[in-house]
């Protein structure tokens, strides 16, 4: 039996937001889309989940084509059985996260995130399994008051701070 690490960059475009994650059971598709539209309308999103056992096919949905795709080609790249990888536009995780941890079938979210983003992947003969992810970038520095200003003005042009 052999062992073979990976680090599998996503390709994603800029402007969206990505959440991976582990769950247990082909249900997981439909239950996500649910959770997903129910949590913000007319919400634009793209899911993609790796079935692990039978024909293990990926698994989409989604309401926007483009972002099915973009979920698709990571879910691909990082090849990992009960994984899913929601691909979301003009909507931050925070929307979604709660009605996504929600869902029965969820076992873990790895990250929710627009920074690049890193997926460190174990091989072995049996398959793949994510053991962590990268996200973004090593701090620089710890904020000042100016930092803190800038946090705060931030939050309030996303709606999240008065």
């Amino acid at each position: 039996m052999g062992l073979e690490l990976k680090l599998v960059a996503i390709d994603k475009p800029a402007d969206v937001n990505l959440i991976l994650g582990q769950s247990h059971f082909i249900k997981t598709v439909e239950d996500l889309y649910e959770a997903l539209v129910s949590s913000v309308p007319g919400v634009k999103f793209g899911l993609a989940f790796c079935e692990a056992s039978g024909a293990c096919l990926i698994r989409t949905e989604g309401t926007d084509e483009a972002l099915k795709a973009v979920a698709v080609t990571a879910a691909q790249a990082i090849g990992a059985g009960h994984s899913f990888v929601i691909v979301l536009r003009d909507a931050f995780p925070v929307n979604v996260l709660n009605a996504v941890k929600a869902c029965p079938e969820v076992c873990r979210i790895y990250c929710a995130t627009a920074n690049p983003l890193q997926v460190v992947v174990a091989e072995t003969d049996q398959g793949r399994g994510i053991l962590g992810v990268v996200d973004g970038s090593s701090p620089k520095g710890v904020e000042d008051a100016a930092g803190v200003a800038w946090r705060q003005e931030l939050l309030q042009k996303f709606g999240y701070k008065r």
